[in-house]
Formats: C-alpha cells, sequence, structure tokens
C-alpha cells in the first residue's frame, strides 16, 4: 500500500531514514512529508516506532477541484461505503495551500456534505461526525486545487505521545524534541544533558531511544487503523508485544536535566515517572550559571532549548542569559559538544563561541536554529 509520513520542516531526511530502517520502500521526500510503500506489518510498526512522524496516511483518492461543484462531484464519487460504515463516526482534517478555496473548514464542511449525502441516499442512514474521537480520520490536502484524500491511520497526532502528564508554558512538541536528538548524532550512549529541560520532552525521547522503547505504545485510546475494514488484530497484537520486548530495563546512558523552577522539575519528574524512566534520567534544581558535567563520565552532548524572550519585556535580559550559557558551556563543558534550540538568533550571538552547524527548524510558528558548538579546550570565540 502507498503510505505518507507527515513531520515537522527539517527532519524529513531523518524520518526517510528512520522509515528506511524499519523497512520502507521510500518513493518521495517532499516538504514536511516523505511518501513510501509497504504491508500491514510495515503500516503498525510505524504506527509504534516511528519517533519523527506526526501523520501517518493512507492516499485513497486524488482529483483536481477548482471550485465548490467540481469538490462536492469528486468527493461524491468515492464510495464511502469501502471506508467507513454506517455506524461509524468520523471526521475530516483538511489543509489548503494556494487554491481557490481560502478556509479549510469550509472545504472540510463541503467533503462531509458530500459524504453523508451519499450515505443517506443510498442507505437513508449515515455515519455521524465526531471531531474529538472519530472512529474514521480522514484527512484532505489541497494545493494548487489538487486534492488528496486520506485515511489518517493514526487518528491522533503520533506527537501526542501519552507520556506527557503535565507541561509548562512553552511545551516542546515531542516529534521536534526526537528530531533534536537525532540532528545531534547522539549516539544512545553518551551522557546527555539539557540545563533547560522545562518538562523533560527532549530528556523523555533520548531516554526512550537509549532504552529501545517505542513511543507508540504510549498512543492514548486506538489508533485509526483499528477501525479500518482490513485491520488484523492479530497480527496488531504481535507487533506491539515484539515491541515490548525490545525494552532495555537497565539504564543505557547518563540523562541528566535540570532548571531553575522547582514546580517545572516537578512537572518533569511526573513525565518521566509516566514514561518509565525515572531510574534513567537525573533531575536538579540549578541555574544554568551552576551546571555541571556528570563526575567519571566521558563527555556527551548538551541538547537544550532556552527561553526566546518572545514576549514584549522580556528581550532585554536575553542577552545576558545567553552570554551566561555561552560563559557555562566554554568553563565547564570542555571536550562536549552543544546543541542550541532558538528562536532568537539577535540574542544567541552573545553565547560568544564560533557556531560549527546551524539547521533552520520550526518550534510551531517561531522560526529557529539549531545552533551546533563543539567545545574544544579554549573554545574559539566568534559569531
Amino acid at each position: 500500500m502507498h503510505l505518507t509520513a507527515t513531520t515537522q520542516f527539517g527532519l524529513e531526511e531523518l524520518l526517510a531514514d528512520e522509515l528506511y530502517d524499519l523497512g520502507a520502500d521510500i518513493t518521495h521526500i517532499g516538504s514536511r512529508a516523505v511518501e513510501f510503500i509497504g504491508d500491514h506489518r510495515l503500516l503498525y510498526e510505524v504506527a509504534l516506532w516511528s519517533r519523527l512522524s506526526m501523520r501517518l496516511l493512507r492516499p485513497f483518492a486524488a482529483f483536481y477541484a477548482a471550485d465548490e461543484k467540481a469538490l462536492y462531484r469528486e468527493v461524491s464519487r468515492v464510495d464511502w461505503a469501502d471506508f467507513i460504515g454506517p455506524d461509524q463516526t468520523f471526521a475530516i482534517t483538511a489543509v489548503v495551500n494556494r487554491s481557490t478555496f481560502e478556509h479549510s473548514l469550509f472545504v472540510a464542511q463541503l467533503t462531509k456534505d458530500a459524504i453523508v449525502d451519499q450515505f443517506r441516499a443510498r442507505t437513508g442512514r449515515r455515519p455521524d461526525v465526531d471531531t474529538r474521537t472519530p472512529d474514521i480520520r480522514l484527512h484532505l490536502r489541497m494545493s494548487e486545487n489538487e486534492v488528496i484524500l486520506s485515511l489518517d491511520a493514526a487518528g491522533d497526532s503520533l506527537h501526542r505521545r501519552g507520556y506527557r502528564q503535565h507541561t509548562n508554558e512553552a511545551p516542546l512538541n515531542e516529534v521536534l524534541a526526537a528530531g533534536l536528538v537525532r540532528l545531534s548524532g547522539w549516539d544512545g550512549k553518551k551522557p546527555l544533558i539539557d540545563p533547560f529541560c522545562g518538562s523533560a520532552t527532549i530528556l523523555t525521547e533520548a531516554g526512550l531511544l537509549a532504552q529501545r522503547i517505542a513511543p507508540g505504545l504510549f498512543h492514548q485510546g486506538k489508533f485509526g487503523f483499528e477501525h479500518w475494514y482490513d485491520f488484523d488484530p492479530a497480527l496488531w497484537q504481535q507487533i506491539r508485544e515484539e515491541a515490548k520486548s525490545q525494552r532495555l530495563e537497565e539504564p543505557q546512558t547518563y540523562l541528566a536535566g535540570s532548571d531553575l523552577d522547582p514546580k517545572v522539575i516537578d512537572m518533569a519528574a511526573a513525565n518521566i515517572t509516566a514514561a518509565g524512566l525515572e531510574d534513567c534520567i537525573h533531575l536538579s534544581v540549578r541555574d544554568v550559571k551552576d551546571a555541571v558535567p556528570p563526575k567519571n563520565q566521558e563527555p556527551g552532548i548538551i541538547i537544550t532549548n532556552p527561553p526566546y524572550g518572545e514576549r514584549i519585556g522580556e528581550e532585554a535580559g536575553m542577552a545576558a542569559l545567553y552570554k551566561t550559557i555561552g560563559d557555562t558551556l566554554k568553563a565547564n563543558f570542555q571536550g562536549y559538544e552543544a546543541f542550541v534550540l532558538t528562536g532568537n538568533l539577535e540574542a544567541a550571538k552573545s553565547i560568544g563561541l564560533k557556531t560549527a552547524r546551524r539547521t533552520p527548524l520550526f518550534n510551531g510558528p517561531i522560526d529557529c536554529r539549531l545552533l551546533k558548538y563543539e567545545l574544544y579546550r579554549g573554545s574559539r570565540r566568534g559569531a
């Protein structure tokens, strides 16, 4: 079957590598999406094991629709009884870009009308809409009036792992956090430290990777494909049991996080416990200027997402904060590699260390860069 996995901007190549390692036949790498071919086993394994997928889609129809009549007509040509039962609920997610239609909600509504009208005409009954927990979630993508209709195999976005019980004011998307870990090239063995750990999403994603824990095991409720006509419950149960057996119980590496706010650390601890990683991740209440590497450990990696100062009145203190970050890295973490995700490139100049690499990413709507620093002894200062 043809499948599409969506992801965050900047993670497409990493997602393609991840899918290939799972056995996918990659057919196209696009913007925020990777297309591939696989069977039901692969579909279920991607749902469980992919750390970088946001949505997992199964396209089944494609057409051109330049106006309302064309969209209604083409949607009506699909035999919807092949995908939705009259007693099932459904919902439609529409994404519209550079098309005649300006509003995605209108496109979703018109698509819904065409579907229920077909059921009424054929059977006198119709499936109900449930936007929160539908049995069947449909995905419609329209770009330059070209439409692709897909079944959403996940149901809910795969970034909602289910382990995050509490968040701070600006939680990091789990897929982005996993992407930062992958982009760092971390081997799962060296120490990994986050001195602005917040709700511990980076550390948790690193811990799941190191301990070989499938993130899909935390998925809340059923996956979308569990409501499909061709769902194979025996195969799904087998793959879930195989995934559970992969977990490594003994901690594989040293993971540590800190934050200045004790309440934030309490939230982080709850999330880590929900992920079953309480024996793998060390937390402390600490100012970034007091961050130190673990004793008797080889140099490792720092991955962190410090404040950007996007609120009014916060900008003034950002330069000083980022200078403190740079001073701490240089003084205390010689031999480490540091990766700093920031949406404030002006303040990041105050880190005062030479940037080895800049990777464009988005944290929600915020245009960011993942800045890499190689902390040699006597690290060179520069732009």
